[in-house]
């Protein structure tokens, strides 16, 4: 599964390589033993998850789950525990939105505290109402928690393709860039706050999202 780890200097950037960067067990597993490293860690950190080429994410792996019904099941619990476990994170994470995020993709994009999208190209989607795969409580939940209600019912209820300058205006990301400027920013973001007191941000964190994460099931 290739999800990627390098430094630049305290910001940790992950990078999605996986083409369209689907959801299903072992991308979720990956992510998790990355994050375990990164949280075992001590001193100043801030995290940037990023993808290549078209996709942040294009969601869940549904062509996998196909012949496999059951993993369906607990990849979507296993999602909404590390969307919960981001919610939490001790340290201060950014979302690149190099390209398309779909449905869970767009989802995961939701778990980090900022996000940088380009003005470009790609959207930005929840486009269950297109495909018949009908969001539950707590798929809801996350995207409720984290941008406007407003936009979050035109998100769920129309599959509206949000491009940059739309995620922008209707709150679901925090900025643009060119296309090559993506990245930068958001490790420039993430080195901004990468020294902030991780256990008291942590403190915070959990004031500010931890009944969503317990709603979520994270238990840790």
């Amino acid at each position: 599964m290739d999800i990627s780890l390098r430094h630049e200097g305290s910001v940790a950037v992950l990078t999605w390589n996986d083409g369209e960067n689907r959801i299903n067990a072992d991308s979720l597993e990956r992510l998790n033993a990355l994050l375990d490293e990164l949280q075992a860690t001590s001193g100043p950190l801030a995290v940037v998850l990023t993808g290549t080429g078209k996709f942040f994410s294009n969601g869940l792996d549904l062509g996998r789950f196909g012949a496999n019904p059951a993993e369906f099941t607990a990849t979507l619990e296993e999602l909404e525990r590390t969307i919960a476990r981001l919610f939490l994170f001790p340290a201060y994470t950014v979302a690149a939105l190099n390209g398309h995020a779909f449905a869970g993709g767009a989802l995961l994009s939701c778990a980090f505290d900022y996000r940088v999208m380009r003005a470009d190209r790609g959207y930005w989607c929840m486009n269950e109402a297109e495909i018949g795969l009908a969001l539950d409580e707590k798929l809801w939940s996350i995207m409720s928690h984290r941008i406007p209600r407003a936009t979050a019912i035109v998100a769920a209820t129309t599959a509206k393709r949000f491009n940059g300058p739309d995620a922008l205006a209707a709150g679901i990301v925090e900025a643009t860039a060119r296309e090559d400027d993506v990245l930068r920013h958001a490790i420039d973001v993430a080195a901004q706050h990468a020294t902030l007191d991780r256990t008291t941000l942590s403190k915070h964190k959990y004031l500010a999202h931890g009944g969503e994460a317990k709603f979520l099931g994270w238990k840790k």
